[in-house]
């Protein structure tokens, strides 16, 4: 697989970055220590480069119609400068890619926009699958993702670093912007695309920039950043942070042999819409197959009795039979015990249910818990 490179690249090198491959991208694993990046992004902020995601952008008369036949969700009820999350599968039901649709104001009469961003490793086999799906549609598809970057602040304090940096005239444009929205405003002297979604369970933007720009806008992140706690965060950090949050990984806990149901995103499955989409007759069958809910596999949450950790793909057992496979798992740095993701038999995944996990070879009791491990209190 080829190396990519951000356009932050020479930034995290400067920052002294430890590099890891990332869907075929050379990406910061952490800057100094992954600890400290992941309680700065509780307790104050973090500055993550997420310019290995995807930006492919849809557009024409037939937007909409095309994205609900091409996505299991409803993405032509999605309003103006409003996003939704929804998944991308095959005709099997199995999951493609999960991904952000951000519709945007419409460039033309008669013409609707739409910004789909998909995982890193998954960016040019959506856009790809996109395309293949477009046929008999009226619209384009165009992938933007070489030459755009993505910078995402996180935190409790994202919002007031924003304000630093965009006209007084705009702040009302940061502060009333809601949950899964998006709206067009100057950042440092550009204008740019600014999204209140994250990765993290925290309050927090993502950026969308023009390559070039990325370095200036990542300094001027990092000067307004110094009085409210702000440092860069790697994948290390940006990976505890989901699994507290209980949010899957494509890879991890989400694949093509998993379906929505099995993995707790039944709900983004709009079997009731109209008209046909991919996978439709497929996730059909398994919903009224019980699949995910009566019978097979389902993710669970798991807490860990005592201070060692599951892994992936550690096994999970009850009373010395094998039951499921742990999918993520590591010490919670906010809540100071183990906690993993796993897929279970669907007779062992009720709340308050007691498993073990072999941690290499000696069994290690984990109970079954709600999702999210952790929720902010505001």
């Amino acid at each position: 697989m080829s190396e990519n490179y951000t356009a932050l690249y020479e930034q995290h090198k400067k920052a002294g970055a430890s590099f890891t491959d990332f869907g075929g991208w050379q990406m910061p694993l952490k800057y100094e220590s992954e600890l400290a990046e992941h309680h700065a992004v509780r307790n104050a902020a973090g500055l993550f480069d997420l310019s290995h995601m995807g930006e492919v952008w849809v557009t024409g008369p037939d937007a909409a119609a095309f994205l609900d036949y091409a996505l299991v969700g409803k993405l032509s009820a999605i309003a103006d400068g409003k996003a939704k999350y929804s998944l991308i599968c095959n005709n099997d039901g199995g999951i493609i890619d999960d991904l952000i649709t951000y519709r945007r104001p419409s460039p033309e009469e008669g013409v609707d926009k739409f910004l789909v961003v998909p995982n890193a490793g998954n960016a040019a086999v959506v856009a790809a699958e996109l395309l293949k799906r477009a046929a008999g549609f009226d619209v384009v598809v165009e992938d933007a993702s070489a030459e755009t970057a993505l910078v995402a602040v996180q935190g409790p304090n994202a919002e007031a670093i924003l304000l630093d940096l965009v006209p007084a005239e705009q702040h009302s444009l940061v502060t009333e912007l809601k949950y899964y929205a998006a709206v067009e405003v100057t950042i440092a002297g550009d204008e740019l695309l600014l999204a209140r979604t994250g990765y993290t369970g925290e309050d927090g933007f993502e950026i969308y920039v023009p390559n070039e720009d990325a370095p200036s806008l990542w300094e001027a992140l990092l000067e307004a950043g110094e009085g409210h706690g702000l440092i860069p965060a790697g994948l290390a950090a940006r990976d505890s942070l989901r699994l507290e949050a209980g949010m899957p990984l494509y890879g991890n806990e989400l694949t093509r042999h998993v379906n929505a149901y099995a993995a707790g995103l039944g709900p983004v499955v709009a079997l009731a819409k109209e008209g046909d989409f991919v996978g439709k007759e497929a996730l059909a069958a398994i919903k009224a197959a019980g699949v995910g809910s009566t019978i097979g596999q389902k993710l669970v949450g798991l807490k860990g009795a005592g201070r060692r950790a599951a892994r992936g793909h550690y096994s999970v057992l009850k009373d010395g039979s094998l039951i499921g496979e742990v999918t993520s798992g590591q010490p919670s740095p906010t809540l100071g015990y183990p906690v993993a993701l796993a897929y279970v038999d669907v007779e062992h995944s009720a709340v308050g249910t007691v498993v073990d996990v072999d941690l290499r070879g000696k069994a290690e009791p984990f109970e079954v818990v709600p999702l999210p491990f952790y929720k902010r209190s505001k």
